[in-house]
């Protein structure tokens, strides 16, 4: 049952994915404005991606919850370096764009930025992918079963009315052994 239901969601998820990059294609990229959205669309499809096994994974009865260590060690490198190729592609001659480039030139990482400058749509999607990576569903909560103290007692040993039970039967051959005993001096 777990296989077919993280199937179906992957497939609803990949339809949801496609629609998202078909949406971004009929945005222009022209202007800014369009040039962003159809990033952000495609971040966004890549996201999904990532929401489909999240989702997929939740017949785990998990609960979402976001893994600051994926985040900070995966997500937040992925994406200062993604964004840093993004500003470079930018249409026209916005203040981050110009800034980028120059610093760009300053460290000598011109040749290496162009080159991604053709797959811009590739680093939006995986940036949004690895982000969705950045969360992950914990399973079911399990009562611990370590031994707590209460009260100098320990929470699993038994109750006084049922060691008195058990201990009685005990209690009764050992007086009698030694009333026999009293008797017998």
């Amino acid at each position: 049952m777990y296989g077919l239901t993280r199937a179906t969601t992957t497939l609803v998820f990949s339809a949801v994915a496609g629609l998202l990059i078909w949406l971004a294609t009929q945005i222009s990229n022209d202007h800014v404005g369009g040039y962003w959205a159809r990033v952000g669309l495609v971040a966004g499809a890549g996201f999904v991606m990532a929401l489909s096994q999240l989702i997929g994974g939740w017949t785990k009865w998990g609960v979402p919850r976001l893994s600051i260590a994926v985040l900070v060690t995966a997500f937040v490198p992925v994406a200062i370096v993604s964004l840093w190729v993004i500003l470079a592609g930018e249409p026209g001659s916005g203040w981050f764009h110009d800034h980028v480039l120059a610093w760009t030139r300053d460290i000598h990482l011109s040749g290496l930025v162009t080159d991604f400058l053709y797959y811009i749509p590739v680093l939006a999607f995986g940036t949004g992918l690895v982000f969705g990576f950045s969360f992950d569903t914990a399973g079911p909560r399990v009562r611990d079963r370590d031994v707590v103290q209460d009260n100098g007692r320990a929470e699993d040993e038994p109750l006084t009315a049922d060691r008195e039970a058990t201990t009685s039967t005990t209690t009764d051959r050992t007086t009698d052994r030694t009333t026999d005993r009293e008797t017998v001096q």
